[in-house]
């Protein structure tokens, strides 16, 4: 029998993508769902396709009332949480030269304060129940590129956060992990890619394994594997955890001149193509954020 058969797992960002596979995946798994977003209709349906007994909740995750009325809702429906999976997320386009300010503060917002919300939203039940906290940081943490300024400070904040909710929880019985996946099949990997030609070049020129793309169903059953295991850190894929040991490579000076000439290239072009668009969030990210 699965360790997470019975038990309680509230997901942020539960509608499409990660989110909503490893809501699938843990479901298979025996668990109950908690489904929060902002997609009210793909969270009722993916409710429905997982059948009886589990909840969901359309949840601003920036709103510390928005994410509390959710769990107290899901409290009241499951009779508790035993692991939450904070994995709402948010990533724009473009440069700092070049980007929306309010986009990066958005992404900020959504992306580490999200995190933050509900987590605090949580704990009471994480701490009641000795329970596991899963924050989905990314790999761009410790290997940020450029074009994506506001994305891997939201993700390295996100990762900090992690650890120092580790420490702070351990002697409560609380697990936490973080989990680092690179590139995902996600609909949000694929927007940003249809919309800058720029953005795809320079992830093909990237060194192994920082270009490795990897399917959420196989992400989904890394996140699930390391909810059973209640692992301090996951890496999606494995070779990801090369970049953690080697995590002051992408910033040294070797890299740096390997990619000069690609960057010099791309970066302006992808300046040009963010003008362009008019925007620096995806036509989705964009609608879903107001």
């Amino acid at each position: 029998m699965s360790k997470v058969s019975g038990r309680v797992v509230l997901i942020t960002g539960a509608a499409r993508g990660i989110g909503a596979q490893t809501a699938r995946e843990l479901a298979r798994r025996g668990a109950r769902l908690a489904l929060v977003g902002l997609e009210p209709a793909e969270l009722a349906a993916l409710a429905d396709e997982l059948g009886e007994g589990h909840f969901w909740a359309e949840v601003d995750v920036t709103d510390p009332d928005s994410i509390a009325a959710a769990v107290s809702g899901a409290v009241a429906r499951l009779g508790g949480i035993d692991v939450v999976i904070a994995n709402a997320g948010i990533a724009p386009i473009g440069t700092v030269r070049t980007t929306d300010p309010r986009a990066f503060t958005r992404t900020i917002d959504v992306n580490l304060n999200g995190i933050f919300h509900t987590t605090r939203a949580t704990l009471p039940q994480l701490i009641e129940r000795r329970g596991y906290l899963l924050v989905v940081s990314s790999l761009s943490a410790f290997a940020p590129i450029g074009g994506m300024a506001a994305y891997a400070a939201s993700k390295a904040g996100a990762d900090a956060l992690a650890s120092a909710l580790r420490a702070e929880l351990a002697h409560l019985g609380v697990a936490v992990g973080s989990a680092h996946p690179s590139w995902i099949d996600t609909d949000m990997v694929r927007d940003v890619a249809s919309d800058l030609r720029s953005f795809h070049a320079m992830r093909r020129r990237l060194p192994w394994p920082m270009r490795a793309t990897t399917s959420v169903e196989d992400c989904s059953r890394a996140f699930a594997d390391a909810v059973e295991r209640r692992a301090r850190r996951v890496y999606v894929p494995r070779s990801i955890m090369l970049m953690h040991w080697l995590r002051n490579l992408p910033s040294s000076r070797l890299v740096e001149r390997l990619m000069k000439p690609t960057l010099r290239r791309l970066i302006p072009q992808m300046e040009q193509e963010v003008a362009n668009l008019g925007r620096s969030l995806s036509e989705r990210q964009q609608k879903l954020q107001g």
